[in-house]
């Protein structure tokens, strides 16, 4: 059983080391490793505490419903 641990236990200490030796490696690994996990665990978790997306924003400017009146008066002719 101990043989089947091994791997796990060497890249821990592994890890331990370079934790201590060359921090700024280390962190940067470790968040560039977040980054997928999170594109997957966060949406389903901010859909089970009730999150809902924002309203999309109006690409045009709303028409008003009642037939157009010509402009007079500024030289449109």
């Amino acid at each position: 059983m101990a043989t089947l641990l091994s791997p796990f236990r060497q890249t821990y200490r592994y890890l331990q080391r370079q934790a201590h030796d060359s921090p700024v490696i280390f962190y940067s690994c470790v968040l560039g490793f977040m980054g997928p996990v999170m594109l997957i665990t966060v949406p389903p978790v901010r859909e089970k505490l009730g999150w809902k997306s924002a309203e999309r924003v109006p690409t045009t400017y709303p028409l008003p419903r009642r037939p157009r009146q010509p402009i007079q008066g500024y030289e449109d002719e």
